[in-house]
């Protein structure tokens, strides 16, 4: 990309591009201008069909902090700042991607900055990385789709012990939990996931956007229906479906 960002910096090649959050003087937390800027660099992965794979990181000794409290309150309208956020969807267009997404998580990463790791399809982390969700300590809701992904990916105890009663957990726990895909020392994070990323673009981006729609939609629907949903796309992007499953179920979703 040609322009300059103040708060995010994005370097690619060999399919990877690399997404680092920039103001490591507030542990990367992230206001106006970094919400807008993810926008814009997020928007431009969408349409760059060689990019294979995206990786998020933070600089400096964090992942992110998540939300700047320093900005709380302080827009002009609450009704505009609300329809703003509605136009720019973010989070939205996060989870949207076609490509693969790896976030690699070191020291902390919490409230919005543990749900924008929570956004990507692989979360590595470094053992003692610190995850938790503060926002109902300081009277607030989780505002970046926790409440929606951690149920999700963990059992809804867990899920709840970070959601409702604040708790804090290491990145090796939540590798135990299965919250997370895999846990490492952080001298070796790098690493783990550069050679991940690497790996994943390898692979035909067809199929790759093929699964991730298979998942995210299959979510929401019953398991026969999804079968049938996985035989369509796997159809549809030439891939060779070997597995044999009960009568296919009629019509399309």
């Amino acid at each position: 990309m040609a322009r300059a960002w103040s708060t995010v910096e994005i370097e690619s090649g060999g399919g990877v591009a690399l997404l680092t959050l920039d103001r490591p003087e507030v542990l990367n937390a992230y206001d106006r201008r970094m919400r807008d800027e993810l926008f814009e660099v997020l928007s431009y992965v969408r349409q760059t069909p060689q990019v294979r794979v995206l990786v998020v990181r933070g600089r400096g000794r964090a992942f992110s902090s998540g939300g700047d409290l320093r900005e709380f309150g302080t827009a002009p309208s609450a009704w505009r700042a609300r329809e703003i956020r509605q136009i720019r969807d973010v989070w939205g267009l996060w989870l949207s991607l076609p490509c693969p997404t790896i976030a690699a998580v070191h020291g902390v990463a919490a409230g919005g900055g543990l749900e924008m790791a929570l956004l990507c399809d692989i979360v590595v982390c470094a053992n003692d990385a610190r995850l938790l969700l503060p926002e109902t300590g300081l009277g607030l809701m989780p505002g970046v789709g926790g409440t929606q992904t951690l149920p999700r990916l963990g059992r809804t105890g867990l899920a709840n012990r970070l959601l409702l009663a604040g708790e804090e957990i290491s990145g090796r726990e939540a590798a135990r939990r299965g919250l997370i895909a895999k846990a490492v020392p952080e001298t070796g994070l790098a690493v783990c996931v550069r050679r991940l990323a690497a790996r994943l673009a390898e692979q035909d981006p067809a199929k790759t956007r093929a699964i991730k729609a298979a998942v995210a939609r299959g979510m929401d629907i019953g398991l026969e229906e999804g079968l049938a949903l996985e035989r369509r796309l796997a159809a549809a992007g030439g891939i060779v479906h070997r597995k044999r499953w009960h009568q296919p179920v009629q019509g399309t979703r």
